[in-house]
């Protein structure tokens, strides 16, 4: 089962987990404007409200699936940085353009994350060719995209069992 664990409660946070609630996995919702969060929330999504999104990643099970998706570049970059020193992610994903991806990946290497595990960073995010951009377009569009690696990982795990 997918662990989500999705960094911001903006429009687009809010279609994700609509879609996510309704898919086999569970949501870690993390954003620091409590308020933001609605009273009611699908079952499979926990709300963590905290000052500290950085201590969400470094506690986030092994194999798990970053999605970052705040209202703000400098702690977009800071969760960046922190979900690129783990190696045991299965997904990591931001919302942006492909100039953001490219400022970040300049600042990531700047900071000692070698060129070859940048192809591990999803940005822009979603499967390809769904141009739409609102929010809940881009929910399925992130969504299908979750749901292809999840797919695309389990084949794997399935084949080096029958190896073995």
């Amino acid at each position: 089962m997918m662990h989500v664990v999705l960094f911001g409660a903006g429009h687009v946070g809010h279609a994700l987990v609509k879609v996510l609630g309704t898919l086999p996995c569970v949501v870690q919702w993390v954003d620091a404007r409590d308020e933001l969060f609605p009273d009611e929330v699908p079952a499979n999504v926990q709300i963590e409200p905290t000052d500290l999104p950085d201590a969400i990643v470094d506690e986030a099970p092994a194999g798990a699936y970053f999605l970052v998706m705040t209202h703000d570049h400098s702690l977009d970059f800071s969760l960046a940085q922190r979900i690129m020193r783990r190696d045991d992610f299965t997904y990591f994903g931001m919302i942006g353009s492909k100039t953001k991806r490219v400022k970040f990946e300049r600042r990531l290497m700047d900071r000692g994350v070698p060129v070859e595990r940048l192809a591990e960073m999803t940005c822009p995010i979603g499967v390809e060719g769904i141009v739409d951009k609102a929010p809940a377009s881009i929910a399925l569009a992130v969504a299908a995209q979750l749901l292809r690696v999840n797919c695309a990982q389990e084949r794997t795990v399935g084949a080096m069992r029958l190896v073995v």
